[in-house]
C-alpha cells in the first residue's frame, strides 16, 4: 500500500469535498444559501455584556457546495490571513449544513479547532434571513440582509431571563 503525500491527499480531499452545484433534488431546499456561495471579506466586531465593542478585526469567509452537492460547507477565518500579521492568531471555523426533509430545516454543525469547540444548530430561512438555533446552548446565529454583494451576521446568546446579549457581528462584502 502506497501512502499519498500531504499535497496529493489535500487535492483528493478538496476534489471530494467541494461540488460545483447542489444536486438537483436539493436545489430548492438550498436556495437560501445560494447567494452565500463564494468568498467574502468581513469586518468583525466583538461585544461585552453592555453591548460596547471590545475588539475589531478583519476576517474572511468562504462558502461552497459540498459532499456531492448534498451540503453547504463554509470556512471562516478571523482575523483574516492578511490581518494575522498585526492582529495575531485567531480561529478558523468549519460548518457543514445538510437539509433534513423531516424537519423542513437544515442541520448545521460548526467546529472551531483552536478551542476544540463543536456546536450543532438547526437552521431555518425566511426571506433574506437565515436563523440558526443552537441545540446545545442558548445561542442564536443569524444571517440578515443577504444579497449577492453582502450580508450581515450576528452571534447572540439568550440569558435565563430571555434577554438577548450580542456577542459578535460580521459585515460581509463579496470578494472581487
Amino acid at each position: 500500500m502506497q501512502l499519498n503525500d500531504g499535497a496529493s491527499a489535500a487535492r483528493v480531499l478538496a476534489d471530494l469535498m467541494v461540488s460545483t452545484r447542489p444536486r438537483a433534488e436539493y436545489a430548492d431546499a438550498f436556495r437560501p444559501f445560494a447567494p452565500l456561495i463564494g468568498s467574502w471579506d468581513l469586518d468583525v466586531a466583538w461585544y461585552d455584556e453592555t453591548g460596547a465593542v471590545t475588539r475589531r478585526t478583519q476576517g474572511e469567509w468562504h462558502f461552497a457546495w459540498a459532499l456531492d452537492g448534498r451540503a453547504v460547507a463554509d470556512v471562516w477565518i478571523t482575523p483574516s490571513r492578511v490581518a494575522r500579521a498585526t492582529d495575531g492568531d485567531g480561529e478558523w471555523g468549519l460548518s457543514i449544513r445538510i437539509y433534513d426533509p423531516e424537519l423542513q430545516a437544515f442541520r448545521s454543525t460548526w467546529m472551531g479547532p483552536k478551542a476544540a469547540f463543536v456546536m450543532p444548530f438547526v437552521a431555518r430561512a425566511s426571506g433574506d434571513t437565515i436563523t440558526l438555533e443552537s441545540q446545545t446552548a442558548s445561542t442564536r446565529w443569524e444571517f440578515t440582509g443577504i444579497t449577492v454583494d453582502g450580508f450581515n451576521w450576528r452571534n447572540e446568546d439568550i440569558d435565563a431571563d430571555g434577554n438577548v446579549i450580542l456577542r459578535q457581528t460580521f459585515v460581509a462584502t463579496r470578494q472581487p
